[in-house]
């Protein structure tokens, strides 16, 4: 029994890793792929990659949005979850970026349950409220540019059905968010968090957990 969550070493992550990691190849290879990339940081943990796959499974979810692709491995993972009927809009402005990824998506046989938008994700996920499909989509993942996280939720807020979910990614973001209130002229993206992190403590319109993996998630299920 605790009374806080357990710090991890390096060893007792391994460990976690160890025992519990199931990925697949494609998930392997692309993170092995990444790992050798100037940005490699912004890729997803593993353990992160499985709990996403699992609450997409356990929510039955089949048509998912990710705001923010990078080189593709949560996209993936997603994709890997759902039933053959599923679908991930992914929504990220770089080819650069995700081009890296796309090869493993066809590896592993799901590039066509993902629908990659290159443009800002504002105006993706605006066409699709124009569109209608409000409350059509189960479960988005955020994890692009910290100082538009607040307009990404409203939007997937809208997106995503009642009793589905959204995680939003670093959260904690390295410990920076529970230093005083940071001036948004000198750390925008650290004072959006804080504004955000606030903002989701008091919003009646979810449930709501912040879990300490990787750098924070935040789960918020709409009610």
């Amino acid at each position: 029994m605790s009374r806080r969550t357990l710090n991890l070493d390096d060893r007792l992550y391994q460990y976690v890793l160890d025992t519990s990691l199931r990925e697949h190849s494609a998930l392997a290879e692309l993170r092995a792929a990444t790992s050798e990339h100037p940005d490699a940081n912004m890729q997803i943990s593993p353990e992160q990659g499985q709990l996403l796959a699992l609450l997409v499974k356990l929510i039955g979810a089949r048509r998912t949005i990710e705001v923010g692709v990078f080189t593709g491995y949560s996209a993936l993972a997603v994709a890997l979850a759902l039933p053959p009927d599923g679908h991930v809009l992914a929504c990220d402005v770089s080819d650069e970026y995700t081009r890296i990824g796309r090869p493993f998506w066809l590896r592993a046989g799901v590039a066509d349950k993902i629908d990659l938008v290159l443009e800002p994700a504002v105006h993706t996920l605006d066409a699709r409220l124009a569109a209608g499909e409000a409350g059509r989509y189960d479960f988005a993942f955020i994890d692009a540019d910290k100082s538009n996280y607040d307009a990404y939720y409203e939007r997937c807020l809208r997106l995503v059905r009642a009793g589905g979910l959204i995680a939003i990614d670093n959260t904690l973001w390295s410990g920076r968010v529970a230093e005083p209130v940071v001036d948004a002229t000198k750390d925008a993206d650290t004072a959006a968090l804080q504004a955000l992190n606030v903002k989701l403590r008091d919003d009646s319109r979810v449930d709501l957990s912040l879990l300490p993996i990787g750098d924070g998630l935040t789960l918020a299920r709409k009610r």
